[in-house]
């Protein structure tokens, strides 16, 4: 089973769960994104109470040894995407596909050849939702291998045979996931709270 599932953090992180939890949270930028993204858990694994969080060496967050469900969240802006399994350890991101400055220089830092040439076939409107699509796909796979964003660099999202990763545009967002068995994310699998 996989689950997608998308909401706002200014929502979410306003709701009855985030107020339950609210002394749990960090203080400071991240501390809506935290609350937004226990309040999707909880949606997610309702009626069950909300497991106990560890975190790996990297920081990946994941519930206690006991728990058969593995997750990962991301967010962008005020969207947040949680993704749950219960096949195995998953990735996902999500950007909001927005003008970035730099993002020719970046793609030429970190995207592998392959990544490249996917890039070059795109028309020229198209190229920067293309960036964000390849740029989405690496940072699930990274997520899913529970590593950090400096092993960007060294992921080549176009060689499929390494992983089962899956891309959709949904509106102004650009989503990807990475799962340990087959699995292709569409629009109509993405769930909100």
């Amino acid at each position: 089973m996989y689950q997608f599932i998308l909401g706002k953090i200014s929502t979410l992180s306003a709701g009855p769960v985030a107020s339950a939890l609210a002394e749990q949270a960090p203080q400071g930028a991240r501390r809506s994104a935290w609350l937004a993204g226990r309040a999707l858990l909880s949606h997610a694994l309702s009626p069950s109470p909300l497991p106990e969080i560890v975190f790996g060496e990297q920081g990946k967050p994941a519930f206690v040894d006991d728990n058969p469900f593995w997750f990962n969240l991301s967010h962008s802006g005020d969207d947040i995407a949680l993704f749950i399994s219960d096949q195995g350890e998953v990735g996902c991101d999500i950007e909001v596909v927005r003008p970035r400055e730099n993002w020719q220089a970046l793609a030429n830092a970190v995207f592998s050849v392959a990544e490249h040439q996917e890039l070059e076939r795109e028309t020229p409107e198209d190229k920067l939702p293309a960036f964000w699509r390849i740029w989405t796909r690496k940072e699930a796979i990274v997520k899913q291998r529970g590593g950090s964003a400096w092993q960007i660099v060294s992921i080549d999202s176009a060689a499929t045979q390494l992983h089962s990763v899956s891309h959709v545009a949904f509106g102004s967002l650009s989503l990807a996931v990475c799962t340990p068995t087959p699995f292709t994310l569409t629009s109509d699998l993405i769930a909100r709270p």
